[in-house]
């Protein structure tokens, strides 16, 4: 299968290409990856085009896409989701929701540092606050996706022995455990946490962004009186 990657949930923007085969890794073909939280709009679509051009095939050549869900910010998660709908739609391709920590779990248990031991994801949720989940050796997720300030993680946390994430790394101090050199999910965790599917031709789960909070934006109480 060829498939597309996409994901805008934390402050890197990637779109990759990804060849996936039964009982085999997915393997990368192309990618563009950008860290700037500000750049998601302006970056991802030419990010996705790059990466299909070197990999040498047209996007009508897509046999699915997989899109992180977060939980991420509410606009630069939109954009990624939009984006996947939008190439799904057109193509008529299916287009298949994968968590984002659940793709940086598997990075983490691919690099092989601290295999066979439960994993902590942490991503940057802003405000002070992170977007956290658990996971067991394999990278299978026991809990989560919650949003909280890292000290009241801590008394939540099920037993684990490193960490992963941007979140990780900004709180380290307050975490107290080893960091893996996985902070953004790549496109072939991102693949590879949906290859059941992919490979089963399952229908994907709906397009929800997971996004564990309220917008900061509210409608107004009431009109606005203008005149005195």
């Amino acid at each position: 299968m060829l498939v597309l990657a996409l994901d805008t949930a934390t402050p890197a923007v990637t779109a990759g290409v990804v060849e996936l085969l039964p009982e085999q890794p997915p393997r990368l073909l192309a990618q563009r990856v950008t860290v700037n939280a500000k750049a998601h709009g302006e970056l991802l679509t030419p990010h996705l085009r790059e990466a299909m051009a070197e990999a040498g095939h047209r996007l009508s050549e897509l046999d699915a896409i997989v899109v992180g869900s977060g939980p991420g910010p509410f606009t630069g998660l939109r954009v990624g989701l939009a984006t996947a709908a939008a190439l799904g739609q057109a193509l008529n391709r299916p287009v298949y929701p994968v968590p984002t920590p659940d793709a940086i779990a598997l990075d983490a248990v691919a690099l092989g540092t601290h295999t066979g031991t439960p994993l902590l994801v942490a991503t940057d949720a802003r405000r002070k606050e992170v977007y956290w989940a658990a996971y067991d050796a394999a990278g299978r997720r026991t809990d989560g996706p919650h949003v909280d300030r890292p000290a009241d993680v801590l008394p939540k946390l099920p037993p684990v022995t490193h960490a992963a994430g941007e979140g990780a790394r900004i709180y380290a101090e307050t975490f107290a455990l080893p960091v893996v050199d996985a902070t953004y999910p790549s496109p072939t965790s991102l693949v590879a946490a949906a290859a059941d599917e992919l490979l089963s031709g399952a229908r994907p789960a709906a397009l929800t962004p997971l996004y564990l909070r309220r917008p900061d934006a509210v409608e107004p109480a009431g009109r606005k009186r203008v005149t005195k």
